[in-house]
């Protein structure tokens, strides 16, 4: 039996509790690091609503407050990445998280810079933050919010990588992204995970945008040869 399974149809103390965690390492030399995405977007969550997440509680920074009318706790586990999964149990055993009221923010390294993908379950995907929470929690069915780190370069170590900041071609999308983590938390809050996914799970503008910019820069390309190649024949 799985650490959710205990708490169904419970609540929190009298209250419906929604747990919404970013995972990331503590330390200023991580604050600005990849594999910080999800830090970032509790922060970003709490510089808008307003909510202090500073207590010191089960290993974690925690802030409770309301978003979309629903009472909500931010976590910033304080384990580093790795364990994180030991200070997520502590927090959703205290206060009694039900499954579907659980939901976990992180980098991922498949997904293009900036890309956003909701889901109620799936593998760690070589992710040791998420890894370490569906060992400690006993199940991967869990509502998660992906952030698109972009894929590592060939020849990097995995772990330099993730503990790499991003370049400055990178951060528009990055930004972009992560307000749209942030609007995927309200979405799921107000509409629910099915919803939030149909309306999240779609490349951000600026990739957009890039991808059209790289395509009518190769078209000129393709036309200029074209005229050079008529002109030789001349």
């Amino acid at each position: 039996m799985g650490l959710f399974d205990r708490f169904k149809n419970q609540e929190a103390r009298g209250q419906e509790f929604y747990c919404i965690v970013g995972l990331g390492n503590p330390g200023r030399e991580y604050a600005e690091t990849k594999h910080n995405v999800g830090f970032c977007v509790i922060d970003k969550l709490a510089e808008k609503y307003e909510i202090k997440v500073e207590k010191y509680k089960n290993r974690a920074l925690i802030g409770d407050g309301m978003i979309r009318d629903k009472r909500v706790l931010l976590v910033k586990p304080q384990t580093f990445m790795n364990l994180s999964g030991e200070s997520v149990r502590e927090i959703v055993n205290f206060y009694k998280i039900p499954q579907e009221r659980f939901v976990v923010i992180f980098d991922d390294t498949s997904l293009p810079c900036g890309s956003v993908r909701i889901r109620e379950k799936g593998s760690h995907g070589g992710h040791n933050g998420i890894r370490n929470i569906i060992d400690q929690m006993g199940t991967d069915v869990f509502n998660r919010i992906k952030v698109g780190i972009g894929e590592k370069p060939k020849g990097w170590d995995l772990a330099d990588y993730v503990l790499a900041k991003f370049s400055p071609d990178d951060l528009p999308a990055m930004e972009e992204g992560m307000e749209k983590a942030v609007k995927g938390v309200e979405l799921i809050l107000s509409r629910g995970v099915a919803e939030a996914a149909n309306r999240v799970n779609q490349k951000p503008k600026s990739m957009k945008k890039q991808k059209a910019l790289q395509e009518q820069a190769e078209k000129a390309e393709k036309e200029t040869e074209k005229t050079t190649d008529g002109v030789n024949k001349e």
